[in-house]
This record gives C-alpha cells, structure tokens and sequence, in this order.
C-alpha cells in the first residue's frame, strides 16, 4: 500500500520546448511583460483568446528553455509583472 501524496513530478529533459499561458487586461502590457522576462524576440507569442466582455486577453508564449531553474524563473517573473493576472 502507498501513503501519503501519490502525485508524482513529471519528468523533463532539457532544453525542451515549453508553454506559458498569461491573461491580462491589456495586449501591450503583456507583450512587454514578456520582453522583461524572456528578452525581446525569443520565443513565439501568439493570440490565444478574449473573455466575452473583452476585459481580459490571453497570450501563449513558446520558448526553449534549458533547465528546471530557467524554466522557474521565467514563470516567477510573468506572475509578479503587475500586467500579468494569471500565469498557467
């Protein structure tokens, strides 16, 4: 029998190709929040979509990144840049 948390950590092999999802209220912001935290031209940024109202948009943002600190790091950066609500 097995106790205690039964989740496992997937296992990466790096470099590796990896998504972040962000939402924000403003395209511009999120754009340049991306360029703070991976640098202006890595990585593939493209539309992913609007909420009904409008108020919010999301951006998926593709990248190689080459460890799991880099990979962390890039995460930590978009989700304390004020522009950014949600990082997934």
């Amino acid at each position: 029998m097995m106790s205690g948390d039964t989740r496992r950590k997937q296992a990466l092999t790096y470099p590796c190709r990896w998504l972040y999802k962000i939402i924000g209220r403003d395209r511009e912001s999120l754009q340049q929040a991306i360029a703070k935290s991976i640098g202006r031209g890595k990585g593939k940024v493209t539309f992913s979509n609007i909420s009904n109202k409008g108020n919010y948009i999301a951006l998926n943002v593709e990248l190689t990144v080459y460890s799991e600190q880099e990979r962390d790091k890039i995460y930590h950066s978009l989700k304390s840049d004020p522009a950014v609500k949600i990082v997934i």
